[in-house]
């Protein structure tokens, strides 16, 4: 969401004025708790990407270290976060979620709820919404994230999107093409950014496998992990695949938790592995033979790796990583996991969707800037609080 430049605003006392109502709005409909927005981020960025450092928080947060240590203070209070040493490297200590940790972030972020709370703040206040990767479907209403999707595109000022099938989503609702911008996507910015140094890491190693031998697990959606029967049947299944080929399992800690509730515990050549950083997974993806994942952002990552992915989901908001990329639709069938080792003998066709190519984020800040500066001469609204009537 880009910012109302200052030239648009008559005096500093109305710019306080736009951004104290658009915080309050945003609390009302996001309600936090306690924590900050700065604290709430860095335990969502450890329940997406898994532990990390203190300075490595700080680098991804873009603050300073110092004000990173600050955070983790007031976040440790709550008793949200545990602090080891790295297995791999004895001088590194690593921050990671405890499971009260965990729940707070389930319970604020689990539908994806604060961008359509931040978009709709935004909106009744009549400042710009950018929406970046908008036009995402999946078609599946029982996804919440399909309602927030829709919603916060037909309130955007301008949509950006990765691709030519999510332009076609957006025409099909009757947003205006003017509104809309092909961009690329920014999550390969980062992955492009990071490979190099993830494919020197050769994490596999760590766990006595050779890459190019391995299937790399990633599973934490509800209809696989909330549902026992579905469970069973997914753990069992890549118990049998461990006996064909090594099987590396970075477990979100719902799925551990759901495990642990049944009793279950994959083995033989399973490796259930703790949640590894950004640039560790990275390095597991790029080196796998295959990977079975019912995420969205894996799909896309293992396109551009070229590395063959199967999805156990009855459908994906990225189907251009089937048209274009790696990805297989496996449905929600656990037991198709076996047919993995055969599927790996097929040729598959490897080519990169168009702007997906590392400069993504440099065509989005141009799109932005481009609206800003319309926003500059654009009116400004009169926001006045309502009269209080009194009997």
């Amino acid at each position: 969401m880009p910012d109302v430049p200052a030239s648009a605003i008559k005096t500093a006392g109305e710019l306080r004025a736009v951004f104290s109502r658009l915080r309050r709005r945003f609390r009302e409909v996001t309600d936090v708790g306690d924590l900050t927005p700065s604290q709430t981020s860095v335990l969502s960025r450890l329940s997406r990407f898994g532990p990390a450092s203190a300075s490595e928080l700080a680098t991804a947060e873009r603050i300073r270290p110092q004000s990173m240590a600050a955070i983790l203070a007031a976040i440790d209070q709550h008793g949200y976060i545990r602090r080891t040493q790295d297995p791999h490297d004895g001088r590194r200590q690593l921050i990671s979620l405890t499971d009260a940790g965990t729940a707070f972030v389930e319970g604020t972020r689990r539908e994806r709820e604060e961008w359509l709370a931040a978009a709709l703040a935004a909106a009744k206040l009549n400042i710009p919404v950018c929406h970046l990767e908008a036009g995402l479907r999946s078609f599946d209403a029982t996804m919440p994230e399909e309602h927030n999707r829709r919603l916060t595109d037909h309130m955007s000022t301008l949509l950006l999107t990765h691709s030519e099938e999510a332009n076609e989503n957006l025409e099909r609702e009757g947003i205006p093409s003017e509104r809309v911008e092909l961009v690329g996507n920014t999550m390969i910015d980062s992955l492009l950014t990071s490979l190099d140094r993830a494919r020197g890491r050769q994490a596999c190693r760590d766990f006595g496998i050779e890459p190019s031998t391995y299937v790399l697990v990633t599973l934490h959606r509800p209809a696989l992990v909330d549902d026992t029967e579905m469970l069973v049947r997914t753990a069992a299944a890549l118990e049998r695949l461990g006996k064909v080929m090594p099987v590396i399992f970075p477990i979100h800690p719902r799925t551990q938790s759901r495990l642990s509730e049944l009793g279950l515990a994959p083995n033989g050549g399973v490796r259930i592995v703790a949640p590894e950083s950004y640039e560790r997974f990275l390095s597991l993806q790029a080196d796998a033979a295959a990977v079975v994942t019912d995420s969205g952002g894996v799909q896309e990552e293992t396109t551009v790796l070229g590395v063959p992915c199967f999805t156990l989901r009855d459908g994906t908001e990225r189907p251009v990583t089937v048209t274009h990329g790696t990805n297989t639709i496996m449905g929600l069938d656990p037991e198709r996991i076996l047919e993995v080792p055969a599927l790996l003998e097929r040729e598959l066709l490897r080519r990169c969707p168009p702007l997906w190519d590392g400069c993504a984020g440099e065509r989005a800040a141009d799109a932005i800037e481009r609206v800003a500066a319309r926003a500059a001469h654009a009116p400004i609204p009169v926001i006045r609080e309502p009269a209080l009537c009194v009997a």
